[in-house]
């Protein structure tokens, strides 16, 4: 009988140890279970997410007219050109890929430059109108798009709550069947930007940079300012004193870089078009974790994106924001 209980007692740990080889403790479970899920890195965010990045991504003109306030979008975009387009007013190219919202807008008319920056993405371009140049380029095939002024009623709609021309808008549904509609290829994401590691991260360091303005106008509700969020290790975004929210979820914009670039800005119409010039380089700031550090900028294939002595600099894992001005001199930064 002794030996026939050694024999048992022998299988038995046989058995547990296979069961411990096949599903691990429990710590060791939950471990895998969270990679296992987070298996994936969003291209133009570099955060870890559940799903393998499958959608070409999409750039929207954005009005940013005080009467396009708030915007519906804007939080969920990944990457946010800021620029000027008539007079003093900017207006935004919105990029998405890792999370596109049900409603995207006001949307507003296109311009060379920020075609030009949504072709660095190889994104479908949205817009509602285009002034002369951006009709030409658009005419060309030079990017696929939906625009508009052909599907005004149908994949656009307008808002009654608005008035012409701030009221124009664009679900992520209508997105998807103008693309079908178009024979679009819509499953391509775009190539990753490049992003530091958490040691990295730990190890920026600059000049303290709390506040951040941008002087665009006279008009203070056409400027833009950035204070830092301690806590949350991010920067809010205002404009004429108000914070920069989504109307589609009442969440702020939080951004992790802020990329400053200076530009040669050109007058090109009586209607204060501008031609800027995005292939020069140039100097630029790149703000990350309350530190503002001095660096230039280059156009990398159709990305504005930060250089230091001849080399790329990392973006923190999450939203990036670019505001393109005149000159530097604009810009203001306290602690």
């Amino acid at each position: 009988m002794g030996k026939k209980r050694l024999i048992g007692l022998m299988f038995l740990l046989l058995v547990l140890s296979a069961c411990g080889r096949q599903h691990g403790t429990g710590s060791q479970q939950q471990g895998a279970g969270k990679s296992a899920a987070h298996r994936w890195t969003a291209p133009l965010t570099g955060l870890r997410t559940t799903n393998r990045p499958a959608k070409r991504a999409v750039a929207v003109m954005i009005n940013n007219h005080p009467l396009a306030r708030p915007q519906s979008g804007l939080s969920s975009a990944d990457v946010v050109y800021e620029a000027l387009a008539e007079g003093e007013i900017t207006r935004f190219v919105a990029i998405f890929e890792s999370h596109m919202p049900a409603k995207f807008g006001p949307v507003r008319s296109a311009r060379p430059y920020f075609i030009k920056l949504a072709k660095g993405y190889d994104a479908l371009y949205i817009a509602h109108g285009y002034s002369p140049g951006a009709k030409k380029l658009l005419d060309s095939g030079y990017v696929d798009e939906l625009n508009g002024m052909q599907y005004d009623g149908t994949l656009f709609k307008r808002s009654a709550a608005r008035k012409a021309p701030h009221n124009s808008y664009i679900t992520y549904q209508n997105i998807l069947k103008g693309a079908r509609k178009k024979g679009y290829v819509m499953n391509q994401p775009p190539s990753p930007l490049s992003f530091a590691s958490a040691n990295e991260v730990k190890n920026i360091s600059g000049i303290s940079a709390g506040k951040v303005s941008i002087r665009y106008s006279s008009r203070e509700n056409l400027n833009a300012v950035y204070r830092y969020n301690a806590e949350k290790g991010k920067y809010d975004r205002y404009s004429g004193g108000v914070e920069t929210v989504d109307a589609n979820n009442d969440q702020p914009v939080l951004i992790d870089n802020l990329f400053i670039v200076a530009a040669k800005h050109k007058l090109i119409d009586s209607h204060g078009r501008k031609d800027i010039d995005l292939t020069s380089g140039g100097k630029a700031y790149l703000i990350q974790k309350g530190k503002l550090r001095e660096v230039e900028w280059e156009n990398d294939n159709g990305r504005i994106l930060p250089y230091q002595n001849g080399e790329p600099v990392k973006l923190v894992p999450g939203k990036t924001w670019i505001n393109i001005v005149p000159t530097l001199s604009s810009v203001t930064v306290t602690d």
